[in-house]
């Protein structure tokens, strides 16, 4: 539960403190880099942490993450540009890539499907209290102290969580030779590295037509062929395809990338669009985003009644239904924006959200024994954070393309229509899942509950 609050934390409380960090240290168009870079270095290490933990055990794979978790804390904290702010997110997103799949993993190992529903509450519980603290501490540190403590609340936050894992967690562990596809990981981030380069800067930083742009999305799709072609060669590769080869746990990443897109198209989005159009405090804006992150884990903490009664796919299918319809109505209330009106879009969104996530991960995690239960944990967690990353690079692709150049309260009228934008292609995505979890097996409430 601890290093759980470690993730939902860094959430929400570094979105309502992006309008105080641009006007520190400036680079506005470059502010998404901060999500993107960070949810980037955490999809593409989720694997191989996996794949570590199937191998060496859980413990000592989630300790090196909140290792990593708290050097890039603290560097962050220190940092004195934009780019070398952006820099050290890379290294926080290194350590979250093995802590969130880890306690997830280690949940799945220790409780039933059964068990896991009370369980699954007290996690649900953490992200109920982090929807309120972070958003407060964010909006707290950038109004009244500094911004970098955002950074730095995580340290006490870190330790406590690796003195409760070395003294509490004992594992037994089925230990297996594996092998690491280096070769697969490289391809996997170089690949993805230059794909967001090009959504990002395109049009901003360089042309959509200049060769800096073409290069970077040509070699970009080169490497992600040659890492399909690496996995389906190598003897232990990084992401095994025979995931996406199971109906349910293809689909079940295919709603991991829908549940990343819209997360961080509305906490990367809301609060700088209240603070620029209705001139609300960071404090303000951070609460009204609190609201999604509470109604996810309100919803969530009932997630495993409903689904031991129903099934996974029709609580999935539930919930996806109550975020296509609140995310379109954000979409269509966005033109004349409202404190009140966007906390209850937003609370939809997240009960919508808690019976879609969690649910749809504990089904594929059912679906295999302890041997697979990393790689399949790690699989959907990539997913989620790679729809994350891709997802917030266009989505910053699409608002730097309407700001030209200006920032939110240089131009807020621009950047209304722009966060307009943003609402519904967030709305379409809800869609799109809709679509994946429809594609879900009838049956895989029937899986194995080991």
């Amino acid at each position: 539960m601890v290093t759980t609050g470690l993730i939902a934390i860094d959430a929400t409380i570094l979105a309502t403190a992006v309008p105080t960090i641009v006007a520190d240290l400036g680079g506005f168009s470059s502010f998404p880099w901060l999500f993107s870079v960070y949810l980037l270095t955490q999809a593409v290490s989720v694997p191989i942490y996996s794949k570590l933990a199937d191998t060496i055990g859980r413990k000592p794979v989630i300790l090196i993450g909140v290792g990593l978790f708290l050097l890039g804390s603290v560097l962050c904290g220190l940092a004195w540009s934009m780019p070398a702010l952006i820099a050290f997110r890379a290294v926080q997103g290194l350590g979250a890539g093995a802590v969130q799949p880890m306690a997830i993993t280690i949940a799945g190992d220790i409780y039933t499907v059964a068990e896991r529903a009370k369980a699954q509450g007290y996690i649900a519980s953490v992200w109920a209290v982090s929807s309120v603290v972070g958003p407060t501490l964010g909006g707290v540190f950038s109004e009244f102290l500094d911004w970098t403590w955002i950074f730095f609340v995580n340290i006490p936050l870190c330790v406590l969580a690796a003195w409760l894992l070395v003294r509490h967690l004992h594992e037994s562990v089925e230990r297996q030779k594996h092998r690491i596809d280096w070769t697969g990981g490289a391809l996997l981030t170089v690949g993805s590295t230059l794909l967001i380069l090009a959504l990002l800067e395109g049009g901003n930083a360089w042309a959509w037509t200049d060769p800096r742009s073409v290069g970077a999305i040509a070699v970009g799709l080169v490497m992600l062929v040659g890492f399909v072609l690496v996995e389906r060669r190598a003897a232990e590769p990084v992401l095994p395809l025979w995931v996406l080869s199971r109906r349910l746990l293809a689909t079940t990443a295919l709603v991991g990338v829908g549940v990343g897109v819209i997360l961080i198209g509305l906490t990367s989005y809301v609060p700088t669009w209240l603070e620029a159009l209705l001139g609300v405090s960071p404090l303000t804006s951070g609460l009204t985003l609190a609201a999604l992150t509470l109604g996810w884990p309100l919803a969530a903490s009932q997630a495993g009644r409903l689904y031991l009664r129903i099934g996974f796919r029709a609580t999935v299918l539930l919930g996806i239904a109550i975020v296509v319809v609140s995310t379109a109505a954000l979409a269509l209330l966005s033109g004349t924006p409202s404190i009140a009106v966007v906390a209850a879009c937003c609370f939809v969104i997240g009960m919508g959200m808690g019976l879609v996530a969690a649910p749809s991960l504990i089904a594929a995690q059912s679906s295999v024994e302890w041997g697979e239960r990393g790689v399949v944990t790690g699989a959907n967690m990539f997913a989620r954070s790679m729809g994350s990353a891709v997802g917030v690079a266009a989505l910053g692709a699409l608002v730097n393309a309407r700001m030209r150049g200006d920032d939110a309260f240089a131009a807020p009228e621009r950047f209304g229509e722009a966060a307009t934008a943003v609402f519904v292609a967030v709305s379409v995505v809800a869609v799109a899942t809709a679509l994946a979890a429809v594609a879900m097996p009838r049956d895989e409430h029937n899986a194995p509950t080991a």
